[in-house]
């Protein structure tokens, strides 16, 4: 496994465009805080953020390694609707009014997400245009119900179906049958929105400690976090570690699945070619159950990612793999240079919807997790509901942590087979929801 780190830890585009000099102490001294939050990627960060916007500023969040070394670091960078991968899934725990109460707040992300970019300034490439794209007329259909949804959902937004010659006004490709335009999506660029994100929470006098490993927590009225030099006492706590949990936490580790996504981003194309691919510069997503997705950068770089569809396992060379994916859908790039390409771990639930609660006879130890390769946008929305639940509490708060999360058994030991059985059903099933 060291062998594949070492590859997914290969120089990526977003540590090569970061645009925030930011770095933070290691810890090494014994604090006490109202709340301590484990994790420096955008659920520990966001959530702390929107605790201090309500003038709870006492914080401290501890990073392992540096701010986002995991998903927030690594992503596609996709400004998308949505806050889990089909709402469907959790109709059966919240029923009616839950489901009307989950539809009205998951469309919230991307308001959020450029409302914060605005407040504080933060210079992430945060641009508008997204593309909902379907291979065949089975998804053009669920694209046509997904148009009558996002329009009822945001009536004054530029949401428009296209077919056939249409597409080529959003993007060149001749691979889809369809393709939603939805201009209230976009991209951003999710580390220097993450270490903008940072910036503003130091701002208040909250305290980030990078390079901080937790090897210990004591649980009590009061928390003990210690660190491999230091130590956080809180009344407080929040685990966010997602995907990078470790089985520091067995209660919250054993409700999710790691499994992983590969991507490349090209070197600076012609601006004659980035007419062709994509004349509103967008981002983009084909809607099966594994997507491809991919954008075009602020630079004219495409990015380009995807996860393995049948069966769990590492490609040997992530280059060739994605540029083969690439090239399925834009073959005239067959002489683009790839510059970089990268993968990282993603935090699967078993209904593929973020998790959110406190743990067992622990009220003030609380957890967030699961977003399921769908992170960037949804953890504004979800670290929003979870910093109400932290704080005065929500009517919000209280429904989604009142979903049900499913232990994941022989999660490490029967990994490959577990996801390639999760996978396969998941490609079948696309058959009967309109998405394959």
């Amino acid at each position: 496994m060291s062998e594949v780190w070492q590859r997914l830890d290969a120089p990526n585009y977003y540590r090569a465009t970061k645009k925030y000099d930011l770095s933070f102490p290691r810890l090494t001294e014994t604090l006490d805080v109202d709340t301590v939050i484990i994790g420096g990627g955008f659920s520990g960060i966001n959530t702390a953020l929107e605790l201090a916007e309500k003038g709870l500023t006492n914080t401290v969040v501890l990073e392992a390694r540096m701010l986002g070394y995991g998903g927030a670091g690594r992503n596609g960078g996709q400004v998308m609707a949505g806050i889990g991968h089909d709402l469907n899934a959790v109709a059966k725990h919240v029923g009616k009014d839950g489901m009307k109460m989950l539809f009205e707040i998951s469309n919230l992300g991307a308001g959020i997400l450029r409302g914060r970019a605005e407040r504080y300034g933060i210079d992430a490439d945060v641009r508008r245009g997204y593309g909902y794209l379907a291979y065949n007329q089975r998804q053009a259909a669920t694209l046509r119900a997904w148009e009558k949804e996002f329009r009822t959902a945001e009536p004054g937004e530029d949401i428009q179906l296209l077919e056939g010659d249409e597409i080529a006004s959003i993007l060149g490709s001749k691979v889809y049958a369809a393709a939603l335009k939805h201009m209230g999506g976009g991209q951003v660029n999710s580390l220097n929105l993450l270490l903008g994100e940072a910036k503003a929470l130091a701002s208040y006098g909250a305290r980030i400690f990078e390079n901080s490993p937790v090897v210990e927590v004591t649980y009590g009225d009061r928390i003990t976090v210690r660190t491999e030099d230091g130590s956080v006492r809180a009344s407080k706590l929040l685990w966010a570690a997602d995907s990078f949990l470790r089985n520091l936490e067995p209660e919250i580790y054993g409700k999710t699945i790691n499994t992983y996504s590969f991507q490349v981003a090209t070197a600076p194309l012609p601006e004659a070619v980035i007419d062709r691919l994509s004349p509103i510069r967008g981002a983009f997503s084909d809607i099966s159950p594994v997507i491809n997705y991919f954008r075009v950068t602020n630079e004219n770089r495409l990015l380009f990612g995807s996860a393995t569809r049948w069966a769990e396992y590492f490609p040997d060379d992530f280059a060739a793999w994605n540029r083969k994916l690439m090239l399925d859908v834009f073959p005239y790039l067959a002489d683009a240079e790839i510059e970089y390409a990268w993968g990282g771990p993603m935090a699967c639930s078993a209904n593929l919807f973020p998790q959110i609660g406190t743990l067992p006879g622990r009220p003030n130890a609380f957890y967030v997790q699961g977003y399921s390769g769908f992170g960037v946008t949804p953890s504004h929305i979800v670290c929003k509901v979870l910093a109400e639940g932290m704080s005065e509490g929500s009517a919000r708060y209280d429904l989604m942590s009142s979903i049900p999360h499913a232990r994941i058994l022989g999660k490490d030991a029967l990994r490959p087979a577990l996801l390639t059985g999760a996978k396969t059903w998941h490609q079948l099933s696309g058959f009967f929801n309109g998405r394959n």
